[in-house]
């Protein structure tokens, strides 16, 4: 593997996990997505790579791990994103998203030998993962997203352009408050999972309806060998 990509929003409230509003604020909300992505983090920084991006639309906070790079997403839709970060790829690359954090780096380990391709579906029928040995950001362009034939098309997209695609495992993306939970009981060691039981019982009374900050509970760590943040 070459590159593993995370694609991902700065976790500000009222620009993330929107449809966690209600019944979470938005504060609340902000801080679910931090914990998911500072999970899918841990998980990328954990798995063997030459390189790690995080494909940013936003500012680095303390939940970055060292060990990745940071570029800016383009600007325009969500396939267009997508193309530009698999464009500043030389070589094979993974891309994943921050709303996944039951994501392991046993299935982020993937091999191109004998293929061209990782698709990974989700449960929502989008796609959590995909994987290009060659990155060709025409694959991406025109796919329309957040459609629940997003995963199909973009699949079909990949078989039509005569490449051989393996299939990772169907993820469920944490979109909704029962997607929140279904997730959580699958990773409940996580940030994730210790931080909706915070939310969820924090209640009214809580101040502001916050329920903690992720650099506040564990530290997020990673190899060293590169650098943590270039611009």
């Amino acid at each position: 593997m070459t590159a593993l990509l995370v694609i991902a929003k700065e976790p500000r409230p009222g620009r993330v996990k929107t449809r966690l509003t209600p019944p979470f604020t938005p504060r609340e909300a902000a801080s679910l997505a931090e914990a998911s992505l500072a999970d899918t983090l841990e998980a990328v920084a954990a798995t063997p790579a030459d390189r790690r991006v995080l494909v940013l639309d936003g500012e680095p906070g303390p939940w970055l791990p060292p060990g990745f790079d940071v570029v800016p997403q383009c600007a325009g839709g969500l396939d267009e994103r997508l193309a530009h970060a698999f464009a500043r790829c030389a070589g094979p690359a993974l891309l994943i998203g921050m709303d996944t954090p039951q994501v392991t780096p046993q299935l982020l380990t993937v091999d191109f030998a004998g293929c061209d391709a990782w698709f990974g579906p989700a449960e929502d029928g989008g796609f959590w993962a995909l994987g290009l040995a060659r990155p060709d950001p025409a694959l991406l362009r025109g796919v329309p997203m957040s459609t629940s034939s997003t995963g199909a098309v973009q699949r079909n997209r990949l078989v039509a352009a005569g490449l051989r695609v393996r299939d990772l495992p169907r993820l469920r993306d944490v979109d909704t408050e029962a997607d929140a939970h279904l997730v959580a009981a699958l990773a409940p060691k996580g940030r994730f999972a210790g931080r909706l039981a915070r939310c969820a019982g924090a209640g009214s009374e809580a101040p502001g309806g916050e329920c903690g900050p992720v650099a506040g509970s564990r530290p997020v760590t990673a190899p060293a060998s590169r650098p943590a943040v270039s611009r």
